[in-house]
């Protein structure tokens, strides 16, 4: 069973269909025991990263989301999920994050006229690891004005080109993320999905 992680924040429902469309059993939920008892986790969201990390605090999720993470289960954060993971964002300054893996969320910069937030489909120029098994350079769909700065530039698995080239998906063991939104990527977002859905790790 993999745990949807409700904190109030949006479009968790779309994930879940995703995942029951793949035939992987999901349950959208913020209850202590069903995700501490889950085999996997994935942590949605769209919104502000202070507001998430207020919500995330207050419910104590914070602290479980860590305890199940360190026991080795795999963790799927996406767009404002993946931000979470990393230590702080300027969207909130003061605000930490849930500090799983070391890194800063930058706010994209204004170049060439681009849109923020960036919304619409791009290609991924480099991806490596599990999620992105038989897939190359992947087209999928962002809605997002912050990017990933990793401290490890081991832990990036995939960039994208948006002014500037933009650090869009982590793993590192058992910690997966993406900034775009598999679930409304296409047959190829969906396969990101189940990559990760079927990942077994160490």
């Amino acid at each position: 069973m993999i745990a949807v992680i409700d904190y109030g924040a949006g479009n968790l429902k779309n994930v879940a269909k995703a995942l029951d469309f793949l035939g992987f059993p999901s349950v959208v939920t913020s209850d202590a025991e069903v995700i501490a008892k889950a085999d996997k986790l994935i942590l949605p969201g769209v919104g502000a990263f202070g507001d998430a990390m207020r919500s995330l605090t207050e419910s104590g999720l914070d602290a479980l989301i860590k305890n199940v993470v360190s026991s080795g289960k795999p963790l799927l954060g996406i767009c404002l999920g993946m931000q979470l993971l990393f230590d702080e964002s300027e969207e909130s300054p003061g605000v930490k994050g849930l500090s799983l893996l070391p890194g800063k969320i930058r706010r994209l910069p204004q170049i060439d006229n681009l849109k923020i937030p960036h919304m619409g489909w791009n290609d991924l120029i480099y991806c490596r690891g599990t999620l992105f098994e038989g897939l190359s350079n992947p087209y999928v769909y962002f809605v997002h004005s912050y990017y990933l700065d990793a401290a490890d530039k081991a832990d990036v698995a995939a960039k994208t080109h948006y002014g500037i080239d933009v650090e869009v998906a982590v793993e590192h063991k058992n910690i997966f993320a993406t900034q775009f939104h598999p679930e409304k990527s296409g047959a190829e977002g969906l396969k990101i999905l189940a990559n990760f859905a079927k990942a077994e790790v160490e």
